[in-house]
């Protein structure tokens, strides 16, 4: 054992500058290792994105009310069904674990009136109807695709809680209480003018899990602009069908198709 009173001071001074280095060195390893984990940590943040939108569509409906024992009533020709304005919010989050998909989430309001057209049906009365087929969907996808051209391909979960009812001598109804598997398929191409892209949305029946007697197409197509701050823009045409096919109940056949116009902020 070392007994430090019987050393030199020179010694002690070596001894001294040899604990500060290792002192030092080890501040050193401990610095470098917090700036690393800070760099990765912040690359990955990176990698996290967060998109919030809101939507504002001009609908107009062409569809078709379908009576037990009576004739197809049609909306539009039989009925004077109004062009409601409807609206839905947008949420995005992508991440950079693979393993794991994105997801995306829509609430879309989805509702009309309509009243008889001056006319009357067999039995004199006036008749009049109302929808609503607001919706939720969630989607749960992968990117394929991350450059000039994005490509996502997933699963959406389309879910509707809502009512379509025909009102007249006697009423009927169609309670909407249907969760519905759609393929959800997006692109987007960046075109030569910076921010401008064109893309489309495709939400569809491809495949009958017998989940649901239903099916529902959800599709649009778009141009649009995206600033450098992550503010941007986009219309195009939104195209919307629900065929409800329940046996204790009328069927109903429901499009919907018109402009609309998005506006988002990208974080």
């Amino acid at each position: 054992m070392l007994d430090y009173n019987n050393v030199t001071s020179f010694e002690k001074l070596d001894l001294n500058t040899i604990a500060m280095s290792k002192i030092t060195h080890t501040s050193c390893v401990f610095s470098i290792s917090a700036l690393l984990w800070l760099a990765i940590g912040t690359a990955q943040a990176e990698f996290i994105g967060l998109n919030i939108g809101a939507s504002h569509w001009n609908s107009a409906p062409a569809s078709s009310f379908d009576r037990n024992d009576s004739d197809s009533i049609d909306l539009i020709d039989d009925l004077d069904v109004d062009n409601p304005e409807q609206s839905s919010m947008t949420f995005i989050l992508e991440h950079p674990i693979t393993a794991l998909p994105n997801v995306r989430y829509q609430g879309s309001q989805l509702n009309s009136d309509a009243r008889l057209q001056g006319e009357s049906f067999s039995s004199g009365n006036r008749v009049s109807s109302a929808f609503d087929l607001s919706h939720d969907d969630i989607v749960l996808y992968y990117q394929l695709l991350n450059n000039w051209v994005d490509l996502d391909l997933g699963v959406d979960v389309k879910r509707l809680d809502g009512e379509v009812s025909f009102a007249g001598a006697t009423g009927s109804a169609v309670s909407v209480d249907e969760t519905i598997p759609l393929l959800y398929l997006s692109a987007r191409f960046d075109l030569p003018l910076d921010g401008l892209y064109v893309g489309a949305n495709i939400n569809a029946n491809v495949i009958d899990l017998g989940i649901s007697e239903s099916s529902a197409q959800d599709s649009t197509v778009m141009l649009g602009y995206e600033s450098g701050t992550g503010l941007g823009i986009e219309g195009g045409f939104k195209y919307f069908s629900l065929d409800l096919d329940n046996v204790d109940a009328p069927d109903t056949d429901l499009e919907y198709d018109g402009v609309f116009l998005n506006g988002y902020i990208n974080f």
